[in-house]
């Protein structure tokens, strides 16, 4: 990697910095913190880093951007994607934004850590805003450094490309590059921090706007500000709504409201848990947006959150993402009114959340079930039953849908079919099915026969509709940890294993059965496997 190659062959990247030309500056051009009032942006400077080296990218991504593999791999890339080096039509910027932090109004945030280099727009008319993350501070940057370190970015890296391949909406990652500096951070905000290797992720999405951009404008009561930004918003991301207008503005607040509900109802799929659902964290797009302690539900525990920050309230947990969601869309609604000035409709429009989550959540566990479609006279009881049964016993929710697509009903009058010994692999304690938690399952497990009789399916067809909604591999937080071990080493064979890994997690992959496997009972408790901080 990182060989020599002329910037001549990125001439052929086609920029378009819509965003920077149509909405207002900060006039101030000097880069220390500061409120940042009037203005959508402030240009920013990346800064030097010591010694770029590529550590991973993203070829499917490096495709749709249009860069051939031989740039990937050389110098010239390293240093463009940690910030070294501008290409002709790159105009490094900082976003300004606000947004409510646990529920609380937090006041101006912004790209603390993150500047974007400029917007590409490739063959195929798609608009793509390259993002660095970590190179260094920005207006918003508050008290903090804007570095990232190699774990996060890591995290980041590899969630950001995991998510797109098991079909769920979200920003993505090209490339993750070290710096050849040093960063300190104290990981547990215990007091004891330390040096760790600075890196770069860089971050690619249509648009890097979020609810807390329209916050900000509406709680300084810059009203005019306000809506030059939807009306940028709809012009350049949803132009199918046509012309910005009252009515546009409905229309493109419920199909926000649509898209923020198909999101989460995908990450309710997986067991994917964000851990930090704040408005500023929320993309405009319905987009998975800004992976920091995020997790997956491994024992099937609703309330479980991956963030040490959360742990008391559990207010981002696994089974408040749904109601999170649509508190987060409550929130937009009262920062687009001023412009609206229609309560009743803004409320309508909010119902298109409601109204999708619902009937994409039944849709979404008869999949999961493998039925034909949703019958609600038995099938909301069937899909109910079965995820309490999930939490008596401590029960891997990947490996369990996984296996139940396995689970043919040949012999329906053979009670010992009905055995939850099938699920051994899943059961983290199978020690603790008592018989009480045995007959339940056996008898949720007799009415899914009989259901899946109903519906007539051949086990083949039944398996293959489940296994392409069940993963068979998700980023385990655990194995996500193990390539950092690795990769803090020197070692960077594991991100680039589990990158290969995650491009195919509905698909059957014998080499590597062995992230199939439910968490070792080491990484129960270990940092970075269970819980994680906000800390970069």
């Amino acid at each position: 990697m990182n060989k020599p190659i002329n910037a001549n062959q990125l001439e052929t990247l086609k920029f378009d910095n819509r965003f920077i030309e149509q909405l207002p500056a900060d006039p101030i051009t000097e880069n220390y913190r500061r409120q940042v009032s009037g203005a959508c942006y402030s240009m920013v400077n990346t800064r030097k880093a010591s010694n770029p080296r590529l550590v991973s990218y993203s070829p499917e991504m490096a495709q749709i951007l249009e860069i051939p593999e031989s740039v990937c791999e050389s110098t010239l890339f390293a240093d463009i994607f940690t910030g070294n080096q501008l290409i002709p039509g790159m105009a490094p910027f900082a976003m300004c934004y606000g947004g409510h932090q646990f529920g609380s109004w937090a006041g101006q945030l912004g790209d603390g850590r993150a500047i974007n280099l400029g917007e590409i727009i490739n063959s195929h008319n798609q608009r793509w805003i390259l993002q660095l993350k970590g190179a260094g501070p920005t207006p918003y940057s508050r008290n903090a450094d804007g570095l990232a370190v190699l774990r996060s970015s890591i995290r980041e890296y590899l969630c950001s490309e995991a998510m797109y391949h098991l079909g769920i909406p979200t920003t993505r990652a090209l490339s993750l590059t070290l710096t050849g500096d040093l960063v300190e951070r104290d990981m547990f905000y215990d007091g004891n921090p330390k040096d760790e290797p600075g890196a770069v992720v860089c971050r690619v999405s249509p648009s890097w706007i979020r609810f807390g951009s329209f916050e900000i404008f509406a709680s300084r009561k810059e009203i005019e500000l306000l809506k030059k930004l939807v009306d940028y918003c709809i012009v350049t991301d949803f132009p199918q709504l046509g012309d910005p207008k009252k009515d546009t503005y409905l229309q493109w607040f419920a199909e926000v409201s649509r898209r923020t509900a198909e999101m989460v109802i995908h990450w309710m799929r997986v067991g994917f848990v964000h851990g930090v659902m704040n408005t500023d964290n929320m993309s405009i797009l319905g987009l998975t947006i800004d992976y920091g302690p995020y997790g997956w539900i491994e024992d099937y525990d609703p309330g479980w959150t991956p963030n040490t920050t959360d742990a008391q309230g559990r207010r981002y947990c696994f089974a408040n993402q749904p109601h999170i969601a649509q508190w987060n869309l409550v929130q937009l609604a009262n920062a687009i009114y001023p412009i609206i000035n229609d309560r009743e409709a803004l409320g309508e429009a909010l119902d298109k959340y409601r109204l999708t989550f619902q009937e994409g959540w039944v849709a979404c566990m008869a999949e999961k079930m493998g039925l034909v479609k949703f019958e609600p006279d038995t099938d909301d009881a069937l899909a109910n039953d079965l995820l309490e049964i999930l939490t008596l016993v401590e029960t891997d929710m990947t490996i369990f849908f996984r296996k139940l697509a396995d689970f043919n009903f040949t012999n329906s009058a053979d009670e010992t079919v009905f055995s939850s010994d099938f699920f051994s692999e899943a059961y983290y304690q199978p020690e603790k099915r008592d018989e009480a938690y045995e007959k339940r399952m056996s008898a949720w497990l007799k009415k899914y026969g009989d259901r899946l009789a109903q519906d007539g399916l051949e086990p083949d067809k039944k398996k293959k509709r489940m296994n392409k909604v069940n993963p068979k591999y998700v980023l385990r937080n655990y194995l996500a940890q193990l390539a950092i071990d690795k990769a803090e080493e020197g070692d960077f064979s594991m991100v680039n294993e589990l990158l290969d890994l995650v491009r195919y997690p509905y698909d059957e992959q014998p080499q590597m059965e062995k992230y199939a496997a439910k968490r070792p009972d080491w990484a129960k408790n270990r940092p970075g496997c269970s819980m994680l901080s906000c800390s970069s």
